[in-house]
């Protein structure tokens, strides 16, 4: 599985798409992404495994910048930010994407 992470729109999926050559269809059919959207769930471990049955998991930091005051809004990043902790470990390659740049964290390139 190949898990990509990064900010809100920072070219995550216009990068991985270009690097495997995949159209838009095909890309669809075998990736996940805004997985962070799921994370708040009481089971992460079950969550990450699913996840990682997919070919490509993308997911956006939400972690960065001030803390939110709202207990919930701080409950949720935590929650995001342990699944995508979960979706690395189980990941054969993890690449961050920062400004359409892609930086290779764990294991090989895809192209």
């Amino acid at each position: 599985m190949i898990f990509v992470t990064g900010p809100l729109f920072a070219g995550k999926r216009d990068y991985i798409r270009s690097a495997l050559g995949l159209d838009e269809e095909t890309f669809a059919g075998i990736a996940v992404w805004d997985v962070q959207e799921q994370a708040e769930t009481d089971r992460p471990e079950a969550l990450a495994a699913e996840l990682a049955q997919n070919d490509i998991v993308i997911a956006t930091e939400i972690g960065g910048g001030v803390v939110p005051i709202d207990p919930e809004q701080r409950a949720r990043r935590e929650a995001a930010g342990r699944l995508s902790c979960l979706l690395a470990e189980r990941a054969d390659t993890v690449i961050r994407v920062c400004c359409g740049l892609p930086q290779l964290l764990k294991g090989d390139w895809p192209c």
